[in-house]
């Protein structure tokens, strides 16, 4: 997947919880070039004239010749702009100010009544306090999100460092600083922003509170971009600038699928999802929904005007997908499954109805509650929750949200053609009245009703494969693994043991450990990565473990390495050697010696024949096959689960 497709979580006025939006363009608003003042003193070349311009009223942190600039546009009351606060943290640590450098533009949406306040208290702190103190303001801001307000302001900003309050509240009362809100968000319009948060890496889009290996892999490239443009003789404090510009020129003109809307038809299955309306009616709408996604509420009433709308010529399937950091999305599917099995579809539109009517406590004992009074049995229901009895229906519903891209929520598909996000009802109705057309003369051609869907989605998508790799021949041997010999799949593990995100996904690889038992085995493959200065002599200490007392004792100090990963410098790699027994003078001679290095530059190169370049990163192999799954980053469950399903139907 490009990384202009791999949009998820961004918040607009009629999009999704988790929804793919439309990049922005990059057509530069027109500005007045202005210089800036460098860290010497003098005066840097205005950064203005940029396909994304940056002025001296947006706030930045970051070295101003970074190789690589984020411009951030983003509002203080959305949920999504505050969760990618803690990936552009990690950025930051990981590539250090001097090659990244962070900028804050404001675009208060329209239905966050709190967020242009907000965007003027903030702006107003920067005006009097400076940097430092915008962003002290700008993180309480966004921790507080549901506490935005006058007072809060004027106490986050007297915590940020404005010493005068009088003066601080006299220019939010006079909205002295709104000049300033008011620009960015022209920029915004001019530049075709349509949610937050929106990103622009080197004038690169990304839309939506993306995972770092999207963010990682746009800096990368722009990393050796600024490094080529240097070399061949652009001023440092120049290569923004021109880099914005080349990459809008790089930029592939828009589809029809900009905008969340496409003319595209994919040929998603119907399954044994429940519906509702007649099996002939003209045009089925499918959605993938969460119970506890908001957007998914906002859009269950727009679902319910069409109903009442078409009447008998709309038919509305509902598929699952709970988006993984919504933690009671999937207990409440799990519910209203039951209250399906147990009472059929007619009780489990009502569970439905009432889990989406935005009022509803998703807890056991409520869902439970909740079920019974749709004719379910409520220890029944508990029973499915706690032991996720419906999860081969979720799971199958996740997976097929993802062949399909439907990547947030809500999701849908009108007769195959995709509408993402909770948009109006009149963009709904533009699809459904042309589908109802084309329905209406397949009809008139002698296509029978009950065969209709399939006719409309004839010559539609399928289902996107996932990516595949060759596996080097031969791969390294002796790497540490865990599981059965006879594994029918086996997780090829490229990671690093000063990576946080290798750290992260542990969790996950335990579960499937747990889970597959002797199906799957899991080998580790060292990739220290250049940027981590502790990883390459931490990679080297496991694997003396290794040589000293076999894989359990790599397993072992695998898990204080992760547990610690702070503090992997060699007095601390020696505490964890005598935690798990090994001989200490070997143990000198080895990391003093150089020991191990060989198996580690092996797996190197067998990253690099693959064209994998970060961690952590993940190839999904069945016995006997010489190629497999890839998967990159930390990466849910379900993702490992379906692409260890999919490779055991192939294992010999």
């Amino acid at each position: 997947m490009s990384v202009r497709a791999a949009l998820t979580c961004i918040c607009l006025a009629s999009w999704a919880c988790g929804a793919a939006a439309p990049a922005p363009s990059l057509a530069p608003p027109t500005s007045r070039a202005r210089a800036t003042a460098a860290a010497d003193g003098t005066q840097a070349p205005s950064e203005e004239d940029a396909a994304v311009p940056i002025s001296l009223t947006n706030p930045s942190r970051g070295s101003r010749t970074a190789l690589v600039t984020i411009v951030e546009f983003a509002d203080f009351e959305c949920p999504f702009c505050a969760r990618a606060e803690a990936t552009l943290a990690e950025i930051l640590e990981m590539y250090g100010p001097d090659t990244v450098r962070i900028v804050w533009k404001n675009s208060p949406l329209p239905f966050h009544p709190n967020a242009s306040p907000a965007a003027e208290a903030a702006a107003g702190v920067f005006a009097i306090a400076g940097a430092d103190s915008f962003w002290k303001f700008h993180d309480a801001a966004l921790r507080g999100s549901h506490s935005l307000g006058p007072q809060a302001y004027e106490q986050w900003a007297k915590d940020a460092g404005v010493v005068d309050g009088a003066a601080f509240r006299a220019g939010l009362a006079s909205h002295t600083w709104a000049g300033a809100v008011a620009k960015d968000m022209n920029e915004a319009k001019e530049l075709g922003v349509l949610g937050t948060p929106t990103f622009f890496v080197n004038g690169l889009p990304l839309a939506g509170a993306l995972p770092f290996p999207t963010f990682r892999n746009a800096i990368d490239e722009q990393v050796r971009l600024a490094e080529t443009k240097i070399a061949a003789g652009t001023p440092r404090e120049r290569v923004y600038v021109d880099l914005t510009h080349d990459n809008r020129a790089r930029e592939p003109e828009k589809t029809d699928d900009d905008g969340g809307e496409s003319k595209t038809v994919y040929k998603v299955p119907l399954g044994n999802s429940p519906a509702r309306g007649p099996a002939a009616a003209l045009v089925t709408l499918i959605e993938f929904a969460d119970y506890e996604c908001p957007f998914c509420i906002r859009a269950e009433a727009t679902v319910r005007a069409l109903r009442e709308e078409y009447g008998d010529k709309l038919r509305v399937v509902f598929k699952d997908n709970p988006l993984p950091f919504h933690s009671r999305a999937e207990p409440a599917a799990e519910a209203a499954l039951e209250v399906r099995a147990e009472k059929g579809d007619a009780a489990f539109w009502s569970m439905h109805d009432e889990l989406l009517a935005g009022s509803a406590d998703l807890s056991d004992d409520a869902l439970a509650q909740l079920a019974a009074g749709f004719g379910a049995r409520a220890e029944s229901v508990k029973a499915a929750i706690a032991n996720r009895l419906r999860h081969r229906s979720i799971d199958d519903d996740i997976d097929l949200a993802e062949d399909f891209e439907a990547s947030g929520t809500p999701h849908f598909f009108v007769n195959g053609r995709r509408l993402a996000g909770a948009q109006p009802k009149e963009k709904f109705e533009e699809v459904i009245d042309e589908e109802v057309r084309r329905a209406q003369g397949l009809l008139a051609a002698g296509t029978k009703p009950e065969g209709l869907y399939e006719a409309l989605l004839r010559d539609g998508k399928g289902a996107i494969e996932p990516e595949k790799k060759a596996l080097p021949t031969p791969l390294p041997a002796g790497d540490p693994a865990r599981g059965s010999a006879a594994a029918k799949v086996t997780v090829h593990e490229w990671s690093d043991f000063q990576c946080p995100f290798c750290k992260r996904v542990q969790p996950v690889l335990d579960r499937v450990a747990r889970e597959y038992g002797a199906r799957v085995k899991i080998v580790w493959h060292d990739l220290p990565l250049s940027i981590h200065a502790d990883a390459p002599l931490a990679a080297r200490a496991a694997r003396e473990a290794l040589a000293q007392k076999g894989e359990r004792a790599f397993w072992g100090i695998h898990d204080e390495l992760f547990a610690h990963q702070t503090d992997l410098k060699r007095e601390d790699l020696d505490g964890y050697a005598r935690g798990v027994g090994l001989d200490m003078g070997k143990w000198k001679a080895a990391l003093d010696g150089g020991a191990h290095q060989g198996q580690i530059d092996a797996d190197e190169e067998a990253a690099a024949a693959m064209d994998i370049g970060g961690t952590p990163a993940f190839v999904i192999a069945a016995a006997g096959a010489n190629s497999g799954y890839f998967l990159s980053g930390a990466q849910p469950y379900p993702k490992f689960r379906k692409l260890i399903e999919r490779a055991l139907t192939e294992a010999k």
